[in-house]
Protein backbone atom coordinates (compact mmCIF):
# COMPACT_ATOMS: atom_id res chain seq x y z
CA UNK A 1 0.00 0.00 0.00
CA UNK A 2 1.14 3.22 -1.23
CA UNK A 3 0.52 6.72 0.62
CA UNK A 4 -1.82 8.58 -1.56
CA UNK A 5 0.92 11.69 -1.30
CA UNK A 6 2.65 9.80 -3.49
CA UNK A 7 0.84 10.10 -6.31
CA UNK A 8 2.40 12.60 -8.91
CA UNK A 9 -0.48 14.81 -10.42
CA UNK A 10 0.15 16.69 -13.62
CA UNK A 11 0.39 20.77 -13.78
CA UNK A 12 -3.38 20.69 -13.85
CA UNK A 13 -3.81 18.47 -10.93
CA UNK A 14 -4.67 15.75 -12.64
CA UNK A 15 -3.82 11.70 -12.74
CA UNK A 16 -5.48 9.55 -15.39
CA UNK A 17 -7.60 6.91 -14.24
CA UNK A 18 -8.15 4.06 -16.48
CA UNK A 19 -10.97 1.85 -15.38
CA UNK A 20 -11.71 -2.18 -15.74
CA UNK A 21 -14.10 -4.65 -15.13
CA UNK A 22 -13.10 -6.61 -12.42
CA UNK A 23 -14.93 -9.94 -13.92
CA UNK A 24 -13.65 -9.02 -17.27
CA UNK A 25 -10.75 -7.20 -17.11
CA UNK A 26 -11.60 -5.69 -20.14
CA UNK A 27 -10.95 -1.71 -19.82
CA UNK A 28 -13.89 0.37 -19.62
CA UNK A 29 -12.74 4.25 -19.93
CA UNK A 30 -10.06 6.46 -19.66
CA UNK A 31 -10.78 9.32 -17.89
CA UNK A 32 -9.35 11.77 -15.13
CA UNK A 33 -9.16 12.52 -11.63
CA UNK A 34 -7.96 15.37 -9.53
CA UNK A 35 -7.16 15.31 -5.26
CA UNK A 36 -10.58 16.09 -4.73
CA UNK A 37 -12.37 13.42 -6.70
CA UNK A 38 -9.74 10.97 -5.91
CA UNK A 39 -10.29 11.36 -2.20
CA UNK A 40 -14.80 11.25 -3.32
CA UNK A 41 -13.93 8.35 -5.02
CA UNK A 42 -11.92 6.86 -1.74
CA UNK A 43 -14.73 8.03 0.50
CA UNK A 44 -18.05 6.79 -1.44
CA UNK A 45 -16.30 3.73 -3.35
CA UNK A 46 -17.62 4.79 -6.27
CA UNK A 47 -16.11 6.59 -9.37
CA UNK A 48 -15.65 10.01 -9.01
CA UNK A 49 -13.78 12.17 -11.57
CA UNK A 50 -12.56 15.39 -13.34
CA UNK A 51 -14.48 16.51 -16.12
CA UNK A 52 -12.15 18.48 -18.79
CA UNK A 53 -14.78 19.93 -20.90
CA UNK A 54 -17.23 20.68 -18.46
CA UNK A 55 -14.58 21.80 -15.51
CA UNK A 56 -16.29 19.98 -13.24
CA UNK A 57 -16.48 17.00 -10.47
CA UNK A 58 -18.42 14.38 -12.94
CA UNK A 59 -19.23 11.42 -10.22
CA UNK A 60 -19.94 8.24 -12.82
CA UNK A 61 -23.50 7.16 -12.82
CA UNK A 62 -25.02 10.39 -11.18
CA UNK A 63 -27.19 10.63 -14.25
CA UNK A 64 -27.53 7.78 -15.72
CA UNK A 65 -27.87 5.04 -12.81
CA UNK A 66 -24.50 3.19 -14.01
CA UNK A 67 -22.46 3.96 -10.77
CA UNK A 68 -19.17 2.12 -11.00
CA UNK A 69 -18.55 0.40 -7.64
CA UNK A 70 -14.37 0.44 -6.55
CA UNK A 71 -12.74 -2.72 -5.92
CA UNK A 72 -9.24 -1.54 -5.95
CA UNK A 73 -7.15 1.32 -7.16
CA UNK A 74 -3.15 0.55 -8.67
CA UNK A 75 -0.83 3.24 -9.01
CA UNK A 76 1.84 2.78 -11.67
CA UNK A 77 5.48 2.09 -10.96
CA UNK A 78 5.98 5.95 -11.64
CA UNK A 79 2.86 7.05 -9.64
CA UNK A 80 1.64 9.20 -12.05
CA UNK A 81 -1.53 6.98 -13.48
CA UNK A 82 -4.16 4.35 -11.94
CA UNK A 83 -6.05 1.59 -12.78
CA UNK A 84 -9.21 1.34 -11.44
CA UNK A 85 -10.93 -1.79 -11.29
CA UNK A 86 -15.01 -1.48 -10.59
CA UNK A 87 -18.07 -3.70 -10.37
CA UNK A 88 -20.47 -1.53 -13.20
CA UNK A 89 -23.74 -1.47 -12.89
CA UNK A 90 -24.58 -0.62 -16.46
CA UNK A 91 -22.59 0.70 -19.65
CA UNK A 92 -19.45 2.29 -19.51
CA UNK A 93 -19.63 4.51 -22.22
CA UNK A 94 -22.18 7.27 -22.84
CA UNK A 95 -23.17 5.93 -26.34
CA UNK A 96 -24.57 2.88 -24.25
CA UNK A 97 -22.06 0.43 -25.31
CA UNK A 98 -20.35 -1.65 -22.36
CA UNK A 99 -16.68 -0.25 -23.11
CA UNK A 100 -15.69 3.37 -24.42
CA UNK A 101 -13.38 0.99 -26.05
CA UNK A 102 -15.50 -0.05 -29.16
CA UNK A 103 -13.25 1.29 -32.61
CA UNK A 104 -10.56 -0.96 -33.69
CA UNK A 105 -7.72 0.78 -35.54
CA UNK A 106 -5.36 -2.33 -35.99
CA UNK A 107 -7.36 -5.71 -35.76
CA UNK A 108 -10.56 -6.16 -34.12
CA UNK A 109 -12.36 -5.50 -30.71
CA UNK A 110 -11.36 -8.35 -28.37
CA UNK A 111 -14.81 -8.53 -26.18
CA UNK A 112 -15.05 -11.30 -23.46
CA UNK A 113 -17.34 -13.79 -23.75
CA UNK A 114 -20.26 -13.10 -21.46
CA UNK A 115 -19.38 -13.46 -17.83
CA UNK A 116 -22.65 -15.52 -15.77
CA UNK A 117 -22.59 -14.08 -12.57
CA UNK A 118 -25.16 -13.29 -9.66
CA UNK A 119 -26.09 -9.84 -11.06
CA UNK A 120 -26.54 -11.60 -14.36
CA UNK A 121 -29.13 -13.99 -12.76
CA UNK A 122 -30.55 -11.25 -10.95
CA UNK A 123 -31.35 -9.44 -13.99
CA UNK A 124 -32.66 -12.04 -15.76
CA UNK A 125 -34.98 -12.92 -12.74
CA UNK A 126 -36.48 -9.39 -12.20
CA UNK A 127 -37.31 -9.58 -16.56
CA UNK A 128 -39.35 -12.99 -15.96
CA UNK A 129 -41.10 -11.34 -13.00
CA UNK A 130 -41.43 -8.15 -15.47
CA UNK A 131 -42.90 -9.81 -18.25
CA UNK A 132 -44.37 -13.29 -16.72
CA UNK A 133 -43.47 -15.30 -19.94
CA UNK A 134 -45.88 -18.28 -20.46
CA UNK A 135 -44.81 -21.71 -19.78
CA UNK A 136 -41.32 -20.43 -17.59
CA UNK A 137 -41.05 -21.92 -14.44
CA UNK A 138 -39.74 -18.78 -13.08
CA UNK A 139 -43.21 -16.82 -13.79
CA UNK A 140 -44.75 -19.64 -12.73
CA UNK A 141 -43.07 -19.24 -8.84
CA UNK A 142 -43.92 -15.24 -8.88
CA UNK A 143 -47.43 -15.83 -9.63
CA UNK A 144 -47.84 -18.44 -6.80
CA UNK A 145 -46.19 -15.98 -4.28
CA UNK A 146 -43.89 -15.38 -1.58
CA UNK A 147 -45.70 -19.18 0.06
CA UNK A 148 -44.69 -21.17 -2.61
CA UNK A 149 -41.48 -19.48 -2.96
CA UNK A 150 -40.44 -19.87 0.69
CA UNK A 151 -41.71 -23.67 0.76
CA UNK A 152 -38.98 -24.83 -2.77
CA UNK A 153 -36.43 -22.63 -0.08
CA UNK A 154 -37.40 -25.18 2.47
CA UNK A 155 -37.36 -28.37 -0.06
CA UNK A 156 -33.91 -27.50 -1.73
CA UNK A 157 -32.41 -26.69 1.89
CA UNK A 158 -33.26 -30.52 2.64
CA UNK A 159 -32.21 -31.43 -0.33
CA UNK A 160 -28.32 -29.75 0.23
CA UNK A 161 -28.50 -31.28 3.60
CA UNK A 162 -28.74 -34.75 2.39
CA UNK A 163 -26.33 -34.51 -0.64
CA UNK A 164 -23.97 -32.82 2.07
CA UNK A 165 -24.27 -36.00 4.17
CA UNK A 166 -23.66 -38.55 1.66
CA UNK A 167 -20.94 -36.70 0.94
CA UNK A 168 -21.62 -36.55 -2.58
CA UNK A 169 -19.98 -33.34 -4.08
CA UNK A 170 -21.81 -33.47 -7.68
CA UNK A 171 -25.12 -34.03 -6.39
CA UNK A 172 -24.31 -30.80 -3.35
CA UNK A 173 -22.89 -28.31 -6.27
CA UNK A 174 -26.23 -29.15 -8.11
CA UNK A 175 -28.50 -28.93 -5.18
CA UNK A 176 -26.50 -25.74 -3.64
CA UNK A 177 -27.25 -24.48 -7.49
CA UNK A 178 -30.89 -24.73 -6.88
CA UNK A 179 -30.79 -23.75 -3.84
CA UNK A 180 -29.07 -19.93 -4.74
CA UNK A 181 -31.65 -19.88 -7.51
CA UNK A 182 -34.62 -19.93 -5.31
CA UNK A 183 -33.04 -17.33 -2.74
CA UNK A 184 -32.60 -15.28 -5.57
CA UNK A 185 -36.19 -15.61 -6.81
CA UNK A 186 -37.06 -14.22 -3.06
CA UNK A 187 -34.47 -11.50 -3.29
CA UNK A 188 -36.31 -10.48 -6.43
CA UNK A 189 -39.71 -11.09 -4.54
CA UNK A 190 -38.75 -8.77 -2.11
CA UNK A 191 -36.64 -6.20 -3.34
CA UNK A 192 -33.42 -6.99 -2.04
CA UNK A 193 -30.65 -6.71 -4.37
CA UNK A 194 -27.64 -8.37 -4.89
CA UNK A 195 -25.88 -5.21 -3.71
CA UNK A 196 -27.90 -5.81 -0.25
CA UNK A 197 -26.12 -9.28 0.50
CA UNK A 198 -22.92 -8.41 -0.44
CA UNK A 199 -23.27 -4.92 2.15
CA UNK A 200 -24.23 -7.12 4.61
CA UNK A 201 -21.53 -9.65 4.52
CA UNK A 202 -19.08 -6.99 4.07
CA UNK A 203 -20.13 -5.04 7.70
CA UNK A 204 -19.34 -8.59 8.63
CA UNK A 205 -16.39 -9.09 7.35
CA UNK A 206 -15.49 -5.42 9.25
CA UNK A 207 -16.54 -6.34 12.00
CA UNK A 208 -14.78 -9.58 12.69
CA UNK A 209 -11.42 -7.96 11.48
CA UNK A 210 -12.18 -5.36 14.19
CA UNK A 211 -12.70 -7.95 17.10
CA UNK A 212 -9.81 -10.22 15.37
CA UNK A 213 -7.55 -6.59 15.79
CA UNK A 214 -9.42 -5.85 19.65
CA UNK A 215 -8.14 -10.05 20.77
CA UNK A 216 -4.30 -9.41 19.33
CA UNK A 217 -3.90 -6.06 20.92
CA UNK A 218 -5.34 -7.69 24.40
Amino acid sequence: MINIEELKFDDRGLIPAIVQDVHSKRVLTLAYMNRESLAITLKEKKTCFWSRSRQELWRKGETSGNYQHVVSIIADCDRDALTVLVEKDGPACHLGTDSCFEFPVVGEVDVPADRFDLETLYEMLQDRKEKMPEGSYTSYLFEKGIDKILKKIGEESTEVVIAGKAEDRDETVYEIADLAYHVMVLMVQMGISVEDIRSELESRHIIDHKVKQEKMTK
